[in-house]
């Protein structure tokens, strides 16, 4: 049985960050110019991040998924998704990219174990790609969308950010182009992760606005979260198309179910997407703590954890009682992963 929250909500979940670096500049997840990137000899090697994710296995984890800043510039990352792999063979791994580099490594991160992968598009338009991005090439994303589908990885799923006035004309696009493909799409609402986004909730194109979008083209029907705990809702087309999947972490917060805990490059444990800071593992780890030790330490925090921050962030705003992101400091996005 998965170790409980004070909340009830077990520890199903573990988000992997292996480095803050990335080759994109994305408007809505990078930070200002002055962010600090983590000192590498202060990432997590293979070794330390495999001692960890058996530790979590051992506590009831069933579910571990890869992220950045881009995972794949993180040197040899297939070498981690084979240590990964080997762990546990019900396990289900993961991987978030922004798909440039995908083309080259789909092969050897199949080879690995690497059964299924998110790759993020929130455009099909290679010059507002490169708006968006700063200085991604969308055609190098979709040789590697297409390449991860042609070796073998199931489910490939799209993830598109909608923001209002930036892309949300594109809604339909990127669900003809899923359906057309083989592709699974999952929209995201505009969310205020991170400090430095100018997030607003005026920007956000809500789950009701994008499902009756959607719905109006291509009718769907609800399937509902997956296992129950997944942060997007499902919907089936009704002509046997495939799926699509919406996340409403603002408008539908589902703080309630979220079985997730996520690890930054640098070995912070850090209970909630939106949190203010984390819990320092590494020094832990590296100051010669046995695997006792260490699994007491992520039990003691994971039982203590309270974290609804998506909950009291839509009370506050559906209520007028007036919210400002700049008064909730985060951790970067770009730090966290997703």
């Amino acid at each position: 049985m998965p170790l409980p929250d004070t909340l009830g909500r077990p520890i199903r979940d573990l988000r992997i960050s292996v480095t803050d670096r990335c080759n994109f500049r994305c408007t809505y997840c990078m930070p200002f110019d002055e962010y600090t990137w983590i000192d590498r000899h202060e990432v997590l090697t293979f070794e330390e991040l495999e001692r960890l994710a058996r530790l979590f296995l051992d506590l009831g984890t069933q579910k571990i998924r890869l992220t950045g800043g881009e995972p794949l510039v993180r040197s040899n990352l297939d070498e981690l998704i084979g240590r990964l792999s080997r762990l546990d063979s019900n396990l289900d791994l993961s991987l978030t990219t922004n798909g440039a580099l995908l083309a080259a490594q789909a092969g050897a991160l199949y080879a690995a174990g690497l059964r299924r992968i998110n790759v993020s598009i929130d455009t099909l338009k290679p010059d507002r790609f490169k708006e968006m991005t700063k200085r991604g090439n969308l055609d190098e994303v979709l040789a590697g969308l297409f390449q991860a589908k042609k070796i073998g990885l199931s489910p490939v799923k799209i993830n598109a950010v909608i923001i209002r006035g930036v892309n949300d004309d594109e809604i339909l696009d990127l669900v003809d182009f899923a359906r057309t493909n083989g592709f699974e799409m999952r929209f995201i609402e505009y969310m205020d992760v991170g400090n430095a986004n100018a997030w607003s909730l005026d920007k956000t194109v809500t789950k009701k606005e994008i499902l009756e979008i959607v719905h109006a083209r291509f009718p769907v029907r609800e399937i509902g979260r997956a296992h129950g705990s997944a942060p997007a809702v499902d919907y089936e087309f009704l002509d046997g198309a495939g799926e699509i999947g919406i996340i409403g972490s603002v408008t539908e917060p589902f703080c309630a179910s979220c079985t997730r805990v996520r690890l930054t490059a640098d070995g912070k444990l850090v209970t909630c997407l939106f949190a203010e800071s984390g819990f320092d593992l590494k020094a832990v780890l590296r100051g010669g703590a046995g695997d006792q030790e260490i699994q007491e330490k992520i039990a003691a925090i994971w039982t203590g954890r309270a974290d609804r921050y998506s909950d009291l962030r839509w009370e506050r705003l559906s209520s007028g009682a007036g919210y400002r992101p700049r008064d909730h400091k985060k951790i970067e996005m770009i730090t966290l992963g997703g």
